[in-house]
């Protein structure tokens, strides 16, 4: 496999020195007693490849953790520069900033440091040898002695032996500051404080952390609770800014959050109300006379696996008719529901060309038809509220690029109006196509396509850090377009949205991806 042959490559470059510190910047990601027993790269690669947090078609964090440690060379195997990797990290890095920071330390922690250190602690150190900083580090964190929230022991040892170092764990405190710790301010009965650190995933702490783009995932009570808190305490600050002088109001205004609460009510979608919402999946694999889409049930089933686990109820149908199309159009369109729900979705996974999709006896709907029926005129319950569409189209005369590879895309002697005449002159809208206009477009015959294998992943993946739906897409782009040796695909957005889309984190671990899947009847 010619992942394994890379990983190969990569391991015959790392020394044992670089294995310690790969398994230290894997604590997050691999269970600590198989990385205890790994003895080398190959076997961290491994767990990686088990936890399905490295794979052929997403080898970004080993290149993150490559970055890390410096091996910016080894970066080539991987296909990425350490240019590359710097652009990406804000909206894919999966390294926590507690696991830097005590990386960081530990490579400035010389061994004079190092003997401080082990001096003051002795009492309560293990005998060993030649221990490490990273290894003191570790231990620290095994006993509890330090964690996410609490760098207290760490701060007096730095304070005695290294001051030098102060400097980084006040900027990873700093950057916490964007985050409210909440313990005792919430009295909404639904809330229980065991529930506190399942409520909200944050790197800061065990008490419930808030900050603007996280108050969505709360309900409503709570959310307001948890923002009248925040506006209080925003206000008790600024009344204690007069008397100081400028170094001590300085201080002050770092430790109010980064966004103000009515800018981040005003930039992002709700998602509040009592359910998510609809996404329809349409998926045409059979046609009166055009070829059949094989490896397109993998999509539909991924699709479904991940929007239902971000909440939403999904409604598969399949080879529908431009008759039914119709009737499933009328149908979500006077759908009663949409007014209690946050967001719609639709997606289709047909023939295609562009600016239009095949039903599956062949009539061709244009995808500006499709989405006219969900503006705020014709569809009052989705007013003011996403609605997202994702196209995975055939368009025309396939390009057969291997034995398992078909075309999915726009045939390029054409040429077509633009991408915008396909989205209604309404906000709220987001269009998402597999492929920029006189580009092919791939689909796998059994793994399924690019663009939507893509897609749930970097939802699976992203949804977890509270990224933003088009920074997802932007990776869900960078990903599509590495993609296929000589044959190169990227996928467009097009849209009209007003605010940000924050998914809520769900509180189930992420879907694994469909292994086997069973092809239903409409």
């Amino acid at each position: 496999e010619e992942l394994r042959r890379r990983l190969l490559l990569i391991d015959s470059n790392l020394g044992d020195l670089e294995v310690q510190k790969l398994k230290f910047l894997c604590r997050d990601f691999v269970p600590h007693k198989k990385l205890e027993k790994a003895s080398s790269a190959l076997d961290i690669f491994d767990h990686l490849i088990h936890e399905e947090l490295l794979s052929e078609e997403d080898t970004f964090l080993l290149a993150e953790l490559l970055y890390i440690m410096k091996q910016n060379s080894l970066l080539r195997h991987l296909g990425y520069t350490k240019e590359q990797v710097k652009g990406l990290l804000p909206t894919r890095k999966q390294v926590s900033p507690f696991r830097n920071l005590l990386y960081e330390l530990s490579e400035d922690i010389d061994s004079e440091n190092l003997k401080g250190m082990i001096f003051i602690l002795k009492e309560s150190l293990p005998k060993v040898e030649t221990p490490t900083s990273l290894s003191f580090l570790e231990h620290l964190e095994k006993q509890a002695k330090i964690d996410a929230d609490d760098l207290t022991l760490l701060e007096n040892l730095c304070n005695t032996v290294a001051p030098h170092l102060m400097r980084k764990i006040k900027k990873y405190k700093n950057q916490g500051r964007s985050c409210y710790k909440l313990d005792n301010h919430l009295s909404t009965p639904s809330l229980q404080p065991e529930d506190k650190y399942q409520v909200i995933h944050c790197d800061l702490g065990e008490g419930l952390q808030i900050s603007g783009e996280f108050i969505s995932y709360l309900n409503s009570e709570q959310a307001n609770e948890c923002m009248d808190y925040i506006r209080e305490d925003e206000e008790r600050k600024r009344g204690q800014r007069e008397g100081l002088s400028n170094d001590q109001a300085q201080d002050l205004e770092n430790s109010l959050p980064l966004v103000p609460i009515k800018e981040w009510e005003e930039t992002v979608y709700r998602m509040d109300r009592k359910h998510r919402g609809y996404c329809v999946v349409i998926n045409n694999q059979n046609f009166t006379s055009l070829s059949k889409r094989q490896g397109t049930d993998k999509d539909a089933e991924c699709l479904k696996h991940v929007f239902q686990w971000l909440g939403f109820n999904v409604d598969m149908r399949v080879d529908v008719t431009k008759e039914r199309l119709d009737e499933v159009l009328q149908e979500y369109k006077s759908h009663p529901d949409h007014a209690n729900g946050d967001c719609f979705v639709f997606c289709v996974l047909t023939h295609g060309k562009f600016g239009a999709v095949y039903s599956s006896d062949q009539a061709l709907i244009p995808i500006r038809e499709i989405m006219s029926h969900f503006t705020a005129q014709q569809c009052p319950g989705l007013a003011n509220k996403p609605k997202l569409f994702f196209i995975q189209a055939c368009q025309g005369g396939e390009i057969q690029s291997s034995v398992s590879i078909e075309a999915d895309a726009v045939n390029p002697e054409l040429v077509e109006p633009p991408l915008q005449e396909s989205v209604p002159v309404e906000a709220d809208f987001l269009l998402g196509l597999s492929t920029v206009p006189g580009y092919v477009s791939f689909r796998h015959k059994t793994e399924g396509s690019w663009y939507i294998q893509s897609l749930y992943n970097y939802l699976k993946h992203l949804v977890p850090r509270h990224e933003d739906l088009l920074s997802i897409l932007t990776a869900v782009n960078n990903d599509v377009s590495r993609r296929g040796g000589t044959k190169k695909q990227i996928p467009q957005p097009y849209f009209t949205l007003r605010k940000k889309v924050i998914f809520p984190v769900p509180l189930r671990e992420p879907p694994e991806r469909p292994k086997e899947v069973e092809r239903s009847s409409l």
